[in-house]
């Protein structure tokens, strides 16, 4: 028997063919554009990830027997706003996750309607990026495609119904809308009538291992597969990579370096978090988690080597960064160039370097972006910690995982172990995963996880450089409370 992952990313949909035996036996990846139509401001066009979509699947199929595909599970881009008319045709291109226009709709949320309600209502304050404030900024900006609107989607869950005909979201994902009542699981009353949205607007809810139906007739025969071919309705990127990685079960932990950075924290209770700095979603096992987002992460060190540096050759600038290097940089960088959501919120933030001197060097530079993504994912770390979460070991995923050195720093900068799973394919791999749940091959999630995932390398803290990173570390949480007022300077 054979499982299909879709990993919906932000530059790109990855592929994956995997056995029953979670054994991955082709992978596809194929890339597609990223719009700014204004600084700060980020778009798709959700045609291009199904075109891509099918284009990969058709791909992926080749030289494998398609009749022995039994299912379908999709991890994608989280918080990115799909509006459909009333024949189910994409209104405008797609606001996504790490798109920083909604500051005014942001404030309203948090302090007109107040930070107390709205996290009574979701469990979470707003966000730049969630999907409630890309409502208010339609409504708000663009009032002849709101009163178009007929169905309100997320990215992966697009694709699903573009498989299957059905409207279709999972709770994980769907606790990123900031519409749902995420401790009871269900559409936020008071959330659709501030948005002024209706249930009836809103796709129907299933756990992240449920069938939300088959293929329709002309997509199976697209692609060459049975119209009994079961599709999940899967999870958030997130969410998904925690179950490729195996986080699952109370107090678990998953840090991904991908585009963005994650630390994801998993719980078998809703937990109350008082300071809301990181976000209380509902788990793509059935269950719960705490998750801190930074909107850069690997995206940093590919704009510093791509832009700045000029170069691909990414690990050839990180062959001068030796043991002795670490915690005793002088050079400091802010990660925030996309403006930054856990666990400052502010989307005025952006990229900063402090320390530059003249005899500063091309590898201080690398090193810097380096730590400054480690020191933010520190940051949401401390939430945790503040929350009484005591995290000694967490798994680590995502392009930038892929970095030994970058592995390193991590691992002591938060002074905790790191296990880098077999399988380093994360929300692609945890959408095969739940197909096969659903397809009751495993009896539940975590069955599968405890079968399926092994660990091929743990990376443990060095005393000595744990310690230096540690006095490094309080410095550089010093810097964005000192420079927070000059943002806003700057944008004006």
């Amino acid at each position: 028997m054979y499982y299909i992952g879709i990993d919906l990313g932000t530059s790109a949909v990855k592929l994956l063919l995997v056995d029953v035996n979670g054994t991955i036996l082709n992978t596809v990846t194929k890339e597609y554009p990223l719009s700014f139509p204004h600084p700060g401001w980020s778009e798709q066009a959700p045609e291009d990830w199904y075109t891509q979509t099918v284009s990969g699947l058709k791909e992926l199929l080749k030289g494998f027997d398609a009749s022995k595909v039994r299912g379908i599970g999709c991890g994608g881009q989280m918080h990115g706003l799909v509006i459909l008319d009333e024949n189910d045709n994409v209104i405008r291109e797609a606001i996504l996750w790490n798109d920083g226009r909604t500051d005014k709709e942001v404030e309203y949320l948090n302090n007109e309607i107040g930070e107390d309600k709205i996290s009574e209502y979701t469990a979470n304050i707003a966000f730049a990026g969630f999907t409630a404030p890309k409502l208010l900024w339609v409504r708000n900006n663009e009032p002849e495609n709101f009163a178009r609107i007929s169905k309100i989607m997320l990215p992966k869950d697009y694709i699903n119904y573009r498989l299957t005909g059905v409207h279709s979201c999972d709770y994980s994902d769907a606790s990123g809308m900031l519409l749902l009542d995420v401790k009871n699981r269900k559409w936020s009353e008071e959330m659709l009538e501030i948005c002024n949205v209706s249930e009836e607007q809103l796709p129907r809810l299933f756990e992240s291992y449920e069938v939300i139906g088959t293929l329709k007739k002309e997509m199976a025969e697209e692609l060459g597969l049975s119209e009994n071919v079961i599709v999940v309705a899967g999870a958030g990127d997130n969410a998904a990579a925690a179950i490729g990685t195996g986080t699952v079960g109370d107090g678990n932990c998953n840090i991904s370096l991908g585009t963005s950075g994650t630390i994801f924290i998993s719980s078998d209770e809703f937990k109350d978090n008082k300071n809301n700095a990181i976000h209380n979603f509902a788990h793509a096992d059935g269950q719960y988690h705490l998750m801190g987002c930074m909107l850069s992460a690997a995206s940093c060190n590919k704009w510093l080597c791509d832009e700045i540096l000029q170069t691909k050759d990414y690990n050839a600038e990180q062959k001068d960064i030796t043991d002795d290097k670490l915690g005793n940089n002088n050079v400091y960088f802010l990660p925030y160039l996309m403006g930054e959501r856990s666990p400052i919120n502010d989307t005025d933030a952006r990229g900063m370097f402090i320390g530059l001197s003249m005899d500063t060097s091309r590898s201080d530079i690398v090193q810097s972006v380096l730590e400054g993504v480690g020191f933010a994912i520190r940051d949401s770390f401390e939430v945790a910690r503040s929350l009484g979460i005591k995290i000694t070991t967490s798994k680590i995923c995502g392009g930038g995982a892929r970095s030994k050195l970058w592995r390193k720093m991590i691992a002591n900068i938060l002074n905790i172990d790191l296990e880098i799973p077999q399988s380093e394919e994360g929300p692609g791999y945890g959408g095969a995963m739940l197909a096969m749940v659903a397809d009751k091959a495993y009896e539940s999630v975590e069955d599968c996880c405890g079968k399926l995932i092994q660990t091929r390398e743990v990376v443990r803290p060095d005393k000595d450089i744990a310690e230096r990173y540690e006095k490094q570390y309080q410095k550089y949480r010093e810097i964005y409370p000192t420079v927070k007022q000059l943002y806003k300077t700057l944008r004006k």
